[in-house]
């Protein structure tokens, strides 16, 4: 963060940032600051904690049938609305129905293929098993009145034009004592309205992705608390043609990106180093096997020539083949420019010779869609259970690469199957697979972060869907 000013600073109330224009439904909307707002209004059947493990909220037990293809939820009893009506499981059905068709929950509900509400329980069935998803219920459960929808959260949003308030409600079941009773909302209808407000500390906290294509530039002094996210950089490979075809050379590949100098240097930190496609955040990153996959270009040179390759002058050849590889990223982030011309740069010091083609995202895609490529950097953005069947399936709508391994794509399917028990288990057998037969290699995995003004909150816990998350612990001067 930058060096506080100097001298006292007059702090006004804590006020927030929203776009009245923009609509507030938790679900259907997309405005992503009124969408923050909602973990002080809004609870789901699950939250997510920073290590992206599922606690339960609205629910106080999930059941999982023995085929794997069901989950039966046990509602919590003496919830209510903030208009003090009963939670139902009339409004979590209508909830996850309505999420199952937003642009922002269809994807990770596209194996629900029924809810259905019981008496206090709310049964979830499913086209492929998942143990894990109790993850992807973190989905705001809400009553529809016509306007703004009620919540069973610790505040009530209230308001009309631009005029709009957080107020702390009455009966709320947790019953943690707020450290406000009332939040004042303060309108904005553009981005650079939302920069001036922050700068002029006319409101005291933003969510931001720092390193996010069209990023804010924030000035002044701020803190800043950064939280994990789901958010993969990986460098996929054309696993049909070229080099990267033979398992062996993606292996060296594994070892030949330094993984560390991309999240400290160039992230400036705002990422978390990882080899593996699950966060590193999470009690299921196995560490030994991301260790023997660290940035090593000894290695790496090793891997290569016990595959064949022979290294000269000129560079590594293998009969009249020279290691060759076209590298395509997308030009329309300065970070992630940097980040493919230092990753380019590893490769060269290795003796590979590289063509990187830095590219606009209209004929990035094009490359991916036409297979036009060794190599290319990307960005995904994973669902909390981390689930790897868009990258390494057949048919898969990011598989670019053409990767096609049965025993991986097993392996996958038991993995989520798996419940907490088996889940460790069964994930280390899935990344042990990917690393002998590699779809991809992953960099990263970002951190967003939540700025406030200096001196001003602390005790916060952010998480990816709750920025607020904890609020009741959060200290505000």
């Amino acid at each position: 963060s930058p060096t506080p000013s100097a001298g006292p600073v007059e702090q006004g109330e804590f006020a927030l940032a929203c776009y009245p224009l923009a609509g507030f439904h938790p679900i259907t909307g997309s405005n992503r600051t009124n969408l923050s707002l909602g973990g002080l209004v809004y609870e789901g059947l699950y939250a997510l904690n920073q290590q992206f493990q599922p606690l339960e909220q609205l629910c106080t037990a999930g059941a999982q049938a023995a085929d794997g293809l069901s989950w039966t939820f046990t509602l919590r009893s003496g919830v209510t609305f903030s208009d003090g009506s009963p939670l139902t499981a009339a409004e979590v059905k209508a909830s996850l129905d309505l999420a199952r068709t937003s642009a922002a929950y269809s994807a990770r509900l596209g194996d629900i293929t029924n809810v259905t509400a019981g008496e206090g329980t709310v049964t979830v069935t499913l086209s492929r098993a998942n143990g894990n998803l109790p993850a992807l219920l973190d989905i705001p459960i809400v009553k529809e009145t016509g306007g703004v929808p009620l919540g069973t959260g610790p505040y009530v949003l209230s308001g009309s034009g631009e005029d709009w308030t957080l107020t702390a409600r009455q009966g709320w079941w947790q019953g943690e004592e707020l450290p406000l009773q009332t939040i004042p909302l303060r309108a904005i209808q553009e981005a650079d309205d939302l920069i001036h407000a922050f700068d002029t500390r006319d409101i005291a906290l933003v969510s931001t992705d720092l390193t996010g294509t069209n990023a804010l530039g924030f000035s002044g002094s701020f803190d800043t608390v950064d939280y994990p996210t789901s958010v993969m950089l990986y460098v996929g490979f054309n696993t049909r043609s070229g080099p990267c075809q033979t398992a062996a050379v993606r292996q060296a590949l594994l070892r030949a990106f330094d993984r560390e100098m991309v999240s400290t240097a160039l992230y400036s930190s705002h990422a978390q180093p990882a080899a593996l496609p699950i966060s590193p955040a999470s009690p299921y990153y196995p560490e030994e096997l991301a260790q023997e996959l660290e940035y090593a270009p000894q290695q790496a040179a090793q891997l290569l020539t016990e595959a064949g390759w022979t290294q000269g002058e000129g560079g590594w050849t293998k009969g009249r083949q020279s290691l060759s590889l076209r590298f395509v990223a997308p030009a329309d982030n300065p970070i992630r420019v940097s980040a493919a011309e230092h990753l380019a740069a590893g490769l060269t010091d290795l003796g590979i010779q590289v063509d990187l083609q830095l590219l606009a995202w209209d004929d990035y895609v094009a490359a991916l869609e036409g297979r036009n490529f060794d190599l290319y950097l990307a960005e995904v953005r994973l669902t909390a259970d981390f689930d790897l069947t868009a990258l390494i399936t057949a048919g898969g709508s990011l598989n670019y690469g053409g990767y096609a391994d049965t025993q991986a794509a097993q392996l996958l399917q038991e993995y989520r199957a798996a419940v907490v028990q088996g889940r460790e288990t069964s994930g280390l057998r899935l990344y042990e697979r990917l690393a002998e037969e590699p779809p991809f290699a992953v960099l990263c995995f970002k951190n967003w972060s939540v700025l406030t003004q200096w001196n001003r909150v602390s005790g916060l816990t952010p998480t990816q869907q709750n920025v607020f998350y904890g609020f009741a612990n959060w200290d505000i001067a």
